[in-house]
């Protein structure tokens, strides 16, 4: 095995860990994994609807930190909103420094609205291309940067740790190259875990693989219960499923059954707008009942051509004109709150190691994210993860390190790389039906023992698919754990809850335990 060493490394090339090498001062050497050059498949580069800033006339980070609490179902941590708020027009300053060209209405920016926020706040590229506008812009940025260095083609497969902190990453190359990264610093910004479900609007990257290796080395992780789903993802044979941007609805498109009628004007006061958790939640009772919804923004398009060409593409290339036609959606897994437990720097809880961006859990999100807080995070935590990194002492090389996956244990590249497909299918099945929009306690305690009998027929050689199944087992063993519903995670055998007939509670089969929402290794 080739073994190297860094100063700083970086897995992960979307938003957060682009930002993140950009802040790093020159005095300290970088390298970025980055799977594929240029980045174009990360969640990044797919998000449509924009980054949220309080910029707009009479708006104020303090009105924007209200919706983000409020959204978030009093889960999310006051002192990281507000610091998240408070950055954000310093951030989109920031990001138009490094090439970003937000749309502009005259002298001024403009800005849509999205759920759950009280004004139009949030910014945009191209009407509905911001992801892959703002990470275009920066792995143009970061390609200049003299300090770093991009290595393509690595998948990380295993952390590298001793007993007091981590040092490193195993990476393994499609051309049967394991690697061993070795650095003073590691930072994780893999992204999310969208594809343990299906549906999902994710990429195919988006497996929750450092998250899964985080578990293995015994890192702390929070709120692994919470998982968003958007409630407007193309309804089409596609995998993943193309997202209908929020910003539709805030430019007044209408969520439709299939009589024509409007689906949200009864169940909550924001109609359309209403948080995320909330409108998936009345797509799905449709859905699941076997009527279809439909996204009517016919009056929207038809009167101007240029609007979200992003989502007019999308749509015809699928057969729809969305200006004739109302758009066939279905919700899907979308984000991810939960994630490695963080420090407002991005400190993860054994030394050496950090991380940013969907993987981390800030404490931003709470239950549920406000729309278009995602990239915002990115760039704010990105920001300030980097200029703590780049204050930090440079340590000498370490003596003696071990991989959390031993040597005796690790096998050649294409081995560690292998997905056995059949298991991942029954995997993202499972999730889907027993840690989905809606669960109870019989569901997630008989996913837990379907995922056993699926880690029975993995390989111990098969290291991310056996990642992948730890960090589900995880993930329904801290939604089995908290008992009353918030936000994202509706406990349809919560004795309060008001649920849909066909989803009366099962009963509570399992012992008794707290609502903690942490799991570790």
């Amino acid at each position: 095995m080739q073994r190297t060493h860094t100063d700083v490394l970086i897995a992960g090339a979307g938003l957060a860990g682009l930002t993140t090498a950009l802040s790093i001062g020159e005095r300290r050497r970088v390298t970025l994994l980055c799977p594929s050059a240029p980045p174009s498949s990360t969640a990044s580069s797919l998000a449509q609807g924009g980054i949220a800033a309080a910029v707009g006339l009479g708006d104020d980070p303090a009105f924007h930190a209200a919706d983000t609490l409020r959204a978030g179902a009093g889960e999310s941590g006051r002192p990281a909103v507000e610091l998240l708020c408070g950055a954000a027009p310093a951030a989109i300053t920031w990001l138009e420094a490094h090439g970003a060209r937000f749309d502009r209405e005259g002298d001024h920016w403009a800005l849509h609205r999205e759920a759950a926020h009280d004004r139009a706040r949030v910014l945009h590229v191209g009407g509905d291309a911001t992801g892959a506008a703002l990470t275009n812009a920066l792995y143009r940025a970061v390609l200049g940067a003299s300090n770093v260095e991009i290595l393509t083609d690595l998948t990380a497969i295993s952390l590298i740790r001793d007993a007091a902190r981590v040092s490193g990453i195993i990476a393994a190359a499609s051309n049967g190259r394991t690697l061993e990264l070795h650095a003073n610093d590691t930072v994780l910004a893999t992204g999310g875990l969208g594809q343990l479900y299906l549906p999902t609007t994710n990429p195919a990257a988006a497996c929750g693989d450092g998250l899964a290796m985080a578990l293995q080395a015994g890192v702390r992780l929070n709120d692994l219960e919470f998982v968003q789903f958007h409630p407007t993802a193309l309804a089409c044979a596609a995998d993943p499923l193309p997202l209908v941007t929020e910003a539709l609805r805030g430019a007044g498109a209408t969520l439709i059954d299939e009589q024509g009628q409007p689906i949200m004007q009864t169940r909550h006061p924001d109609g359309d707008l209403a948080p995320r958790d909330i409108v998936a939640r009345a797509v799905w009772n449709e859905v699941s009942e076997g009527r279809a919804v439909r996204l009517d923004a016919r009056q929207l398009l038809s009167a101007d051509k240029t609007l979200f060409p992003q989502v007019r593409a999308l749509c015809l290339t699928h057969g729809i004109d969305p200006a004739r036609d109302p758009i066939p959606v279905v919700p899907a897994a979308h984000y991810h709150m939960g994630g490695i437990a963080v420090s407002e720097n991005g400190h993860a809880s054994l030394p050496g190691l950090w991380a940013c961006g969907e993987v981390a859990c800030t404490g931003v999100h709470g239950a549920n994210r406000l729309a278009s807080n995602s990239l915002l995070e990115a760039v704010v935590f990105g920001r300030r993860l980097g200029e703590t990194l780049s204050l930090r002492r440079r340590m000498p090389r370490p003596s003696a390190v071990h991989p959390a996956l031993t040597r005796a244990t690790l096998p050649h590249a294409e081995v560690a790389l292998h997905v056995d497909d059949a298991v991942w299918s029954d995997l993202r099945r499972l999730m889907s039906m027993r840690a989905g929009i809606v669960r109870d306690a019989r569901g997630l305690l008989a996913g837990l023992t379907e995922l056993a009998a699926l880690y029975r027929r993995t390989a111990p050689e098969d290291i991310l698919l056996r990642g992948r199944l730890c960090l589900a087992r995880a993930l329904l063993t801290a939604a089995w754990r908290r008992k009353r519903s918030c936000g994202t995670h509706l406990r349809a055998d919560e004795p309060a809850q008001i649920i849909p007939r066909k989803f009366q509670p099962l009963g509570n089969t399992g012992p008794g335990a707290g609502n903690s929402g942490a799991a570790s290794a």
